[in-house]
């Protein structure tokens, strides 16, 4: 739907109640579905960690699916809306056995958009916090890091386009297509306003370009960004790809209050 301004005329209730309806009235925030992501770079690591630390982290009634974890760094060169910026989604493999639906859960995001933060908060219920991801390459590596607080708490690296890769292999580690989130909002008078296992899957994906090979993974502690909490037991491969895709309206697929 068009965007309210305020500048040309008042805003109405029917405005209010549409979807995609956002603050500020006059520069809303929040992007409406569907917006595109143009050229975007991508570092996933992937390694294996310690199940019991995974389930921890993992909200009822999702079920762990493996010991697998991954690690997306992506560059955003071109995005609707946001426009350049990084970001970083930590997912492992979980399943809703009573919707027959199987992706990976995302304990940990991180970005460096204030836009991103907030749609990814508001909409979907991920658990982004601001964060500073970068991808680059450095010589005859792709070096991936997060940033925190002055402390680079995920650093990836991969060799420099030495194998050419697929990302069907990737999905084999982990389904990370179909990702799930817990989506926890309050009322202003702090009684529960939304609980709930939500999903989303990107659309319209063209991958340009995937290479792969063996990765490294390095944790460091941090409070604000513990995912430090799924050690590396054994690193496994990485995959740099580069792709276009959409993001599109998700599912709830399953809600606590009404349960």
């Amino acid at each position: 739907m068009p965007q309210y301004t305020a500048a040309k005329r008042p805003i109405t209730v029917e405005e209010i109640l549409a979807p995609g309806f956002s603050t500020p009235l006059d520069a809303p925030t929040i992007p409406p579905f569907s917006f595109e992501f143009r050229n975007a770079e991508v570092l996933t690591l992937a390694y294996r960690s310690d199940p019991a630390a995974m389930a921890r982290l993992l909200p009822p009634p999702l079920e762990l699916t493996g010991d697998t974890v991954l690690i997306h760094i992506y560059k955003m060169n071109d995005t609707d809306w946001l426009g350049p910026y990084g970001e970083a989604n930590v997912m492992f493999g979980a399943r809703l056995p009573a919707a027959q639906v199987s992706g990976a859960y995302s304990p940990y995001l991180y970005l460096s958009s204030d836009v991103g933060v907030t749609h990814g908060r508001e909409i979907h219920g991920q658990p982004k916090k601001m964060g500073h991801p970068r991808l680059e390459a450095r010589g005859d590596a792709w070096v991936g890091t997060v940033s925190r607080n002055g402390i680079d708490v995920i650093t990836g690296t991969l060799a420099y386009k030495q194998h050419r890769g697929d990302l069907a292999r990737l999905s084999e580690l982990v389904d990370f297509k179909t990702n799930f989130n817990l989506k926890a909002i309050d009322h202003i008078d702090a009684t529960p306003a939304i609980r709930q296992i939500t999903s989303r899957r990107l659309t319209n994906v063209v991958v340009h370009e995937c290479w792969s090979g063996p990765c490294t993974v390095e944790l460091r502690p941090n409070i604000q960004a513990p995912v430090f909490r799924l050690p590396v037991l054994e690193m496994l491969d990485a995959f740099y790809w580069r792709a276009d895709f959409t993001l599109v309206p998700g599912e709830i697929l399953h809600d606590y209050m009404a349960a």
